[in-house]
């Protein structure tokens, strides 16, 4: 038997009895699921985090990430199938290697790769024969094949031989309770045949339904594919937001109504912005890739521009809504309601909330917020507590902005003693006792 079809059917072997051993680089929204989901499986899972609390906080069974329970992690751990630890070196003590680490973007909205590098190259430097790489950071195509396989065959290993490498894009959606880690479909995409012959098999025990694919390339860009759509649909509702409103026709009626047409469209809602570690960070990727191949990603940046604007848009609404009753912003008390990106999540990432915040207080606006899940935010030098939501506070604000649509939110006690409300997720109109 050949050395790559030896070190090939040694991992799938340990994938099929459990014995394969996992180390995950990064323990945040995307790698502390992964890591669940694997030793949920029956492998032992090492978790590599910079963040000592994180560390500490894991292996004591608290979770940070809200799609993972206290409760689970707690048995996993106390079962010796998860430990935390800070110290990188202990990637050459297993078999397969994850990189879930943070990719963002840089000031001027290049990609920064540098957790990626950090992590490649910590986790490089331990490799062994026999062992896997799967990157699973969102970035742009082409980074497994230029930034990790050089590192690699520098070491002298022969990828698809010796140590095998794939690109496999994380698929989290905080707070939904339908899709989740295990069942949502994982796309693969393997350096050589033999790399997503391996991952594939590493990843059978763990996923419901695996989707391979040609290349690493091909998978990198599924998932910028999956939030560019979801960015430009977005920009287009948040445009006819603005239509709407300039028309005098209530946006949220048109777009049930054409939600009723059983082919050919899909359902997006307007909105404060975008926000997240998604959707407003990873068309950026694809869009700056293709400037290095002279190509303008025009839809990406048309959605851009509307969607950074829709905050602006929100702050008009509310100058607007306050005129209208003889008040400037400048000494008017607004409430604003959720502080999160999206409904039902303590992630305040990008959120356009935020953005309003930001722009009301440099208008001179008395600027207080709630949200059931952020106690204290940080705002461009702004700290504020989240207050709490009775009928004093609603009754003493001058306008209320609902930012994010939180399932908790007592929307009746705002109905009955707010004076001007915003809804910028029209949660006021779905259905009594609640705006989800």
């Amino acid at each position: 038997m050949s050395r790559s079809r030896n070190a090939a059917e040694i991992l799938i072997a340990k994938a099929e009895d459990r014995s394969a051993t996992f180390a995950v680089m990064g323990l945040g929204y995307a790698g502390l699921p992964l890591a669940v989901e694997l030793a949920a499986s029956g492998f032992r899972v090492v978790g590599v985090d910079i963040d000592q609390a994180v560390v500490d906080g894991i292996n004591g069974g608290r979770s940070h990430v809200s799609d993972v329970s206290s409760e689970r992690l707690k048995s996993l751990v106390s079962d010796k199938f998860i430990e935390a630890t800070v110290h990188a070196d202990r990637v050459s003590d297993v078999d397969v290697v994850c990189i879930c680490v943070p990719t963002p973007l840089s000031k001027t909205k290049d990609p920064d790769v540098s957790y990626i590098v950090a992590a490649a190259d910590a986790a490089i430097e331990q490799l062994r024969s026999g062992q896997a790489i799967i990157l699973e950071s969102t970035t742009y195509p082409g980074t497994t094949r230029e930034l990790l396989l050089p590192r690699i065959q520098e070491r002298g290993f022969v990828v698809g031989q010796d140590v095998f490498l794939a690109f496999s894009p994380e698929r989290v959606d905080p707070g939904n309770a339908k899709w989740h880690t295990r069942n949502t479909p994982k796309v693969i995409g393997g350096i050589t045949r033999e790399c997503a012959r391996v991952t594939k098999a590493l990843y059978e025990p763990v996923f419901d339904t695996l989707v391979p694919v040609s290349s690493p390339e091909s998978a990198e860009l599924v998932k910028l594919l999956e939030n560019t759509f979801r960015s430009v649909n977005i920009g287009l509702v948040n445009e006819m937001a603005i239509v709407c409103d300039k028309l005098h026709v209530d946006v949220w009626e048109v777009i049930e109504a054409a939600a009723t047409k059983p082919f050919g469209f899909v359902k997006f809602t307007p909105g404060p912005g975008l926000g997240g570690h998604c959707i407003p960070v990873d068309p950026h990727y694809l869009a700056w890739k293709m400037r290095g191949l002279n190509y303008k990603t025009r839809f990406i940046d048309v959605a851009g521009e509307v969607n950074s604007e829709m905050p602006a848009f929100w702050v008009r609404k509310v100058a607007e809504a306050l005129n209208k009753v003889s008040k400037p912003i400048k000494g008017s008390d607004i409430l604003m309601i959720g502080v999160t990106y999206k409904k039902d999540v303590g992630d305040i990432r990008e959120s356009p909330a935020l953005d309003i915040i930001r722009l009301l207080v440099q208008q001179g606006a008395n600027v207080s917020y709630y949200d059931p899940f952020v106690s204290v935010i940080s705002n461009g030098g702004v700290e504020l507590e989240c207050v709490k939501l009775s009928s004093a506070t609603v009754k003493g604000a001058d306008c209320i902005v609902i930012a994010t649509d939180h399932s908790s939110v007592d929307y009746d006690l705002i109905r009955r003693e707010a004076s001007i409300v915003i809804d910028t997720r029209n949660a006021l109109a779905q259905g009594e006792g609640g705006g989800s």
